[in-house]
């Protein structure tokens, strides 16, 4: 009853995390500059409406303005990446759940309502029975 499809994995669509990444003790809550390389590529001209580049030159030379380099809060990014792997974690662990407690509610629904039939029979039993005593037993009397 998988809705993945192959019955392995996520559904389609879902990341998952295939390395482990070994945090240490304490992250130290302290911004980190980013390298000039990263903090040039960050700044440089966005392509033009035609998908090309908006110039060479662009590409090729560092820009001439001594931008400070934007500065990574550590602190921020974890707790920015936390709270994305907890949403996408709460979305598989509700699919899984739901894969696996289909069945298991399917069976329980069925044996309860297998249950009911069979005291609601009984009791539609006794009521005709205890009414068709009372019929008779009146007939009787007159």
């Amino acid at each position: 009853m998988s809705t993945s499809g192959t019955g392995r994995g996520p559904p389609a669509g879902i990341p998952t995390l295939t390395e482990v990444v070994h945090w240490p003790a304490q992250v130290p809550a302290v911004p980190v500059p980013l390298p000039t390389e990263v903090a040039a590529a960050v700044a440089l001209p966005l392509p033009a409406a035609g998908g090309a580049p908006a110039g060479r030159a662009a590409l090729a030379a560092p820009p001439s303005v001594s931008a400070p380099a934007p500065q990574i809060n550590q602190a921020e990014l974890t707790q920015n990446v936390l709270a994305d792997l907890q949403r996408q974690i709460d979305l598989m662990l509700e699919v899984r759940l739901r894969e696996a407690l289909a069945p298991v509610l399917a069976r329980a629904a069925d044996a309860l309502i297998r249950d009911a039939r069979k005291e609601l029979t009984s009791a539609l039993r006794d009521a005709v029975a205890r009414s068709v005593a009372q019929e008779l037993a009146r007939r009787e009397d007159h």
